[in-house]
């Protein structure tokens, strides 16, 4: 009975192995890291910083997928085109959830590689308490490399966002609220992917990233 359960076990991890790396070949390919700017004079130094995981897919059952696998985000879809879009922008979320995932199942293609180092540097650099300004400029910084090449649009630039900051700002005004937070979890379109293995992988990721 004990090498069964063992092999039970084996089989059950080799399966998450599998889901692993067949899940980061396709975010590879069709999943994007942003962190984006929001202007807002709520926030003590104006701005809101928006940490963003999105894949966007006409069938939604690759992002049912993904939704089940790393337990967190929202499935909408989009009005514009009428693709469904899967986001995580949580930053608690994006940190322990996206993050380990995506460490432990790695990118092949360079682009994504490089993008996906600064978008992980600035996500543990956004979250931390307080936000210092030099770690602001610094997610600054990182932002202008993320995403280089044609289609990359910015509605703020860096000296938009540098212009901005009062001037009588002092590092000790940069609190945690200057994080963005997320909308309100909404239902998903279609509904989660059914099975008990992939219940199982779901509820059992983050041990299985820790380890």
């Amino acid at each position: 009975m004990l090498s069964e359960n063992v092999s039970s076990a084996d089989n059950q991890q080799e399966r998450f192995r599998s889901i692993g790396y067949y899940i980061a070949g396709f975010v590879d390919g069709e999943g994007s890291f942003n962190v984006s700017l929001r202007s807002n004079n709520d926030y003590r130094i104006g701005w809101q910083i928006v940490l963003s995981f999105n894949v966007s897919q006409k069938d939604i059952t690759m992002l049912n997928l993904l939704k089940d696998i790393l337990a967190c985000g929202i499935i909408k879809q989009r009005k514009r085109d009428n693709l469904y879009s899967y986001d995580v922008t949580k930053p608690d979320d994006v940190v322990n959830r996206v993050l380990p995932f995506f460490d432990r199942f790695e990118f092949i293609s360079k682009s994504k590689k490089e993008n996906y180092q600064l978008f992980k540097e600035i996500s543990i650099l956004a979250i931390q308490k307080p936000l210092s300004y030099e770690n602001f400029l610094k997610i600054i910084n990182l932002r202008e490399e993320l995403n280089k090449g044609k289609g990359r649009k910015r509605k703020y630039s860096k000296a938009d966002v540098l212009r901005k900051i009062p001037r009588d700002y002092t590092p000790s005004l940069l609190i945690q609220d200057d994080i963005v937070r997320p909308a309100q979890r909404c239902a998903e379109p279609g509904g989660n992917v059914q099975g008990n293995s992939l219940l199982w992988v779901s509820n059992n990721v983050n041990c299985s990233m820790v380890a």
